[in-house]
């Protein structure tokens, strides 16, 4: 597992081949990641409806195929991702927030590499294409279930009233989706959230983070960089699987499992819209030790399990998940 510090991504880092080229490319880059028998991933692939797509495209129904950034004929790249959270914690101070086994978190997308698009460089000598993002047909990039957030000096009995609920939002698009930069010190992508807190005296607009200023995470699988007092941490990029379209069709299938992604770097803003007219922001803000400058939060990632479908040919995709729905 690499122990480096974070590699600034830009476009002007070498520039990766189109078409089937690139397609060869990601398999090499998986295979010297580590990547051996599909069977774990498929296993491990999350079904999101009745009518979505089964065993490598588990999930995938509502992939934006027919966007116009996935159509766009400059694309070198095209693809698909489900990706599940079984765990974890988000640490704001000394106060932690669990993700149990029985709440996932669970991502999907799709996602597009331009011709010639960005990609970053790692002193190892691998490299990752940086995926661009487009929000899933069903506008649901991002589900959670709600956390009961026990109120520090608190003891918990009313859930809800001695509790916050706690909703983890999206505050913004998934972005800078960088798939191979998995046992790397370097961010997977970057996720901007809000955590809506539902109690009976806060009422329903109360939160941490806002679409205009979010709690942005950027965790990796390797090693971070944080500012102190926090001390570098280390994720894992779990077991890394290889495959191809199951019916013959071009695509490559990469499947991550049993990951752990973490972010120390991150800082965390001050409540807002708690109470009425806000006049409640300051009592969760003390609460919780709010607003929380980087080097003072945590957040842990713990069993993630992902799926990448991705072909040089949209038609191509698009055609193998149709296929795996009959």
């Amino acid at each position: 597992m690499s122990t480096l510090s974070p590699v600034p991504a830009t476009s002007g880092a070498p520039v990766a081949p189109s078409g089937s080229r690139r397609s060869r490319r990601l398999r090499t880059a998986a295979a010297t990641l580590g990547a051996g028998s599909l069977i774990a991933a498929l296993g491990a692939a999350p079904a999101s409806a009745a009518s979505a797509p089964t065993g490598p495209y588990a999930g995938m129904g509502t992939c934006p195929l027919s966007s116009a950034s996935l159509q766009d004929s400059n694309n070198g790249a095209v693809g698909c991702v489900v990706a599940v959270v079984n765990g974890g914690s988000f640490t704001i101070g000394s106060h932690v927030v669990t993700i149990p086994a029985s709440s996932p978190i669970t991502t999907t997308f799709g996602v597009y590499w331009p011709n010639n698009g960005p990609t970053v460089s790692f002193p190892d000598g691998n490299s990752s294409e940086i995926f661009s993002t487009v929000a899933p047909t069903d506008g649901k990039e991002l589900t959670a279930a709600p956390l009961d957030v026990p109120i520090p000096g608190i003891s918990n009995f009313w859930p809800g009233v001695t509790s916050a609920i706690t909703q983890i939002e999206l505050a913004g698009p998934i972005t800078n989706f960088a798939p191979l930069a998995a046992g790397e010190s370097y961010p997977v992508f970057k996720l901007p959230i809000k955590l809506h807190l539902e109690n009976a005296f806060l009422g329903p607009n109360c939160y941490v983070g806002s679409n205009s200023a979010p709690i942005v995470l950027q965790p990796t699988t390797g090693t971070t960089n944080p500012p102190p007092p926090n001390k570098p941490i280390t994720g894992d990029p779990g077991t890394i699987n290889f495959g191809n379209d199951p019916n013959g069709f071009g695509d490559a299938i990469v499947g991550f499992t049993g990951a752990t992604l973490v972010d120390n770097a991150l800082s965390t803003p001050g409540a807002s819209g708690c109470g009425p007219f806000g006049t409640f922001n300051w009592i969760v803000n003390l609460l919780f030790g709010l607003p929380s400058a980087a080097g003072n939060n945590t957040v842990t990632f713990s069993g993630v399990n992902t799926t990448l479908a991705v072909d040089s040919d949209i038609n191509d995709l698009t055609s193998a998940i149709t296929a795996s729905e009959k």
